[in-house]
């Protein structure tokens, strides 16, 4: 089947479709024309020389990464290949998509354990700007960029205190006490929410002067990109993980009335019924973190999605934003795989990779589940794809073929032919 084929017509028969917003169907074709799911089941008939027989292999749709810096950094360890964090505290104009580098190593990678978008966060300071979503397919940053604005980013103020002894303090200049701490917070605590009074200020005053048409108002690039953010047009997306930090950033964003997602999360379990009744999904990046108390139980964080969906929160899946947040991008269903195992249904586990992130981004309409209306944004895994033993065979993203390959499969091969030992 040629390259331009396919993203005219495609008809997928043999396989198991999991629908993901509804039922998991057998043996049931799924037709694709221009890029876009046209049919699943009745109607879904197309040219014979469409057809792809996916031969008892299973049929997701594409898996979606939420809070990660793909693109923005290669090797942490080389200062040249990391472009994450932007100098300053309120960044609200940075725009991530625009530094991503479309040539990094680590699209593939993540591509070939059925990643096929990804949100791309930008770091630094409080307010550290505007996330965008990429596809992971294209030449050029303005290709990959799906959606430029995503969210707006807040790393709300910590609530946790170093309880340490000045005498045993490894930099006792440093040291401060714990009520010193405690200032230190509220004052970082009043200034996000006096940045986003004088952010509405701003546009309260931008919008009374174009009332008059005063000619004399000068924009401040900074203000002006809070503008979607006080319109409701985008989610603030808190960077929270200690229950106190995440009771505060729920309880904030619900007084100002903004859309919000909680990052991070680490404690969120222990906060599930305010995030559910403030109708506040998170981003999960803690399955395999350690417990961060001695009273935690082993599996503190192994059950905590499975906590928050009984509660009704919607978790996503991701590896977060550290050192390993674009590498290990594929193996974060595996820590779905872990949360299913600990009382997680799989129904949520398979929603938690795709639809919930989607639906988090804005992006349930295109992505996220396999269904008529679509894009035709696909992968065939020669198995459940919460196994480690499984793969996947195929991915079309948009309807196009898209290569697997990637400099593991590249090296393998290589390494692979090199000449025998006499």
């Amino acid at each position: 089947m040629g390259a331009g084929l396919h993203a005219a017509s495609l008809r997928l028969v043999g396989g198991l479709v999991h629908t993901v917003s509804g039922p998991t169907l057998t043996n049931v074709p799924v037709l694709v024309r221009d890029g876009k799911i046209v049919a699943v089941g009745p109607g879904a008939e197309g040219p014979a020389d469409a057809t792809v027989d996916l031969a008892g292999q299973h049929l997701y749709p594409g898996l979606i990464a939420p809070t990660t810096v793909l693109g923005l950094l290669e090797i942490d360890g080389v200062r040249s290949t990391r472009d994450t964090t932007e100098v300053g505290e309120f960044t609200p104009e940075v725009n991530a998509w625009v530094a991503v580098n479309p040539d990094t190593e680590l699209i593939p990678v993540a591509r070939a354990n059925g990643y096929t978008h990804a949100q791309v966060v930008p770091l630094g300071g409080t307010v550290s700007g505007v996330s965008g979503v990429i596809q992971l397919k294209g030449w050029t940053t303005e290709d990959l960029a799906i959606r430029r604005a995503a969210a707006l980013h807040v790393f709300w103020p910590s609530f946790e205190l170093d309880l340490t002894p000045k005498h045993l303090a490894p930099n006792k200049d440093k040291w401060k006490s714990p009520e010193d701490q405690v200032r230190e917070r509220e004052r970082r605590l009043r200034e996000v929410d006096a940045f986003f009074a004088e952010a509405s200020a701003y546009h309260r005053a931008k919008d009374a002067a174009a009332k008059t048409n005063a000619s004399s108002w000068k924009s401040v690039p900074s203000w002006e990109a809070m503008g979607p953010v006080l319109r409701g047009e985008l989610p603030v997306w808190l960077h929270a993980d200690e229950t106190r930090q995440i009771r505060s950033a729920v309880e904030w964003a619900g007084q100002r009335h903004f859309a919000a997602v909680v990052a991070g999360g680490r404690d969120a379990a222990v906060c599930a019924g305010l995030l559910a009744s403030n109708h506040v999904a998170v981003a999960y990046e803690h399955v395999f973190t350690l417990p961060p108390r001695d009273s935690d139980s082993y599996d503190v964080q192994f059950a905590a999605p499975a906590a928050l969906a009984q509660a009704g929160v919607p978790v996503a899946f991701t590896e977060g934003t550290d050192r390993f947040g674009a590498s290990g991008i594929r193996n974060i269903p595996y820590g779905a795989a872990q949360a299913m195992a600990f009382g997680l249904s799989r129904d949520e586990a398979i929603r938690g990779l795709t639809l919930y992130p989607a639906r988090m981004l804005g992006l349930a309409d295109r992505l996220g589940s396999i269904e008529a209306g679509k894009e035709a944004t696909l992968i065939v895994v020669d198995g459940d794809i919460l196994d480690i033993r499984r793969r996947v065979t195929r991915m079309w993203i948009r309807g196009e073929d898209v290569s697997l390959e990637s400099r593991h499969t590249r090296l393998y091969e290589r390494y692979r032919q090199r000449p025998k030992a006499l």
